[in-house]
């Protein structure tokens, strides 16, 4: 399953959704242009590398920001974008551009952050937009939690596509990290956001963080 589009129609043209999808084509070009030890360089540079976060915090606080830019393959950058792209501009229309911009930022330094305390000392570079994009999923179960989402579906060799409820989808997302979540403890040293393991505890601490989060940002949103 593979979401398309949604339902709702927004009355802004969500500028802050298309520019950090921008960004994090342009980044991840960049990445593929770096032979393995200059990209190896630019993670250590500018991904989370838990260890050094815990060991240098005024040095390396700013990781939380720059790694929600960085991804480690082609799949994972477009999955995200697709997830940004269909569930970011709604989120968007109700917050605001500058509002929301706060939010996304706020929801992917608070996921790296449930991400690091699972694995303080880990020497392995966490990245990836993932938790910030699960913030996004998780306002938009507060605020659209009946609508629809045109979903790719594959049967085989069939492509279709069929209309799913939001709930149902970012249901399937939150159960099957929270499974995988729990059953990764065991092995948290050797858990990214993107590279080798997944950080499932970066997924679910965005998500409930977006929950969280997104009832009070709103209270400081202009009505339009």
């Amino acid at each position: 399953m593979f979401p398309l589009y949604d339902e709702n129609p927004t009355r802004i043209t969500p500028y802050i959704t298309y520019g950090l999808i921008g960004i994090n084509i342009v980044v991840f070009v960049h990445e593929i242009s770096l032979s393995n030890l200059q990209l190896e360089q630019f993670f250590q540079l500018y991904a989370v590398v838990p260890q050094q976060l815990t060991t240098n915090l005024p040095r390396e606080w700013t990781t939380l920001f720059t790694s929600q830019f960085l991804h480690g393959g082609w799949w994972h950058l477009i999955s995200n974008m697709v997830y940004l792209w269909v569930f970011g501009n709604n989120i968007e229309d109700r917050l605001g551009h500058f509002k929301y911009l706060l939010f996304y930022l706020l929801c992917g330094v608070l996921a790296a952050l449930c991400q690091w305390s699972i694995a303080i000392n880990s020497v392995i570079p966490s990245l990836g937009a993932s938790g910030a994009i699960s913030g996004v999923l998780g306002a938009y179960l507060i605020w659209f939690p009946r609508a629809k989402i045109t979903t790719l579906i594959f049967l085989g060799f069939f492509i279709t596509t069929i209309n799913v409820p939001a709930m149902v989808m970012i249901g399937i997302f939150v159960i099957q990290n929270l499974i995988a979540g729990f059953a990764s403890l065991q092995t948290a040293a050797n858990m990214t956001v993107e590279t080798g393991g997944v950080a499932y505890w970066a997924h679910l601490g965005g998500f409930i963080f977006g929950i969280i989060l997104a009832p009070i940002f709103r209270l400081f949103a202009d009505d339009r």
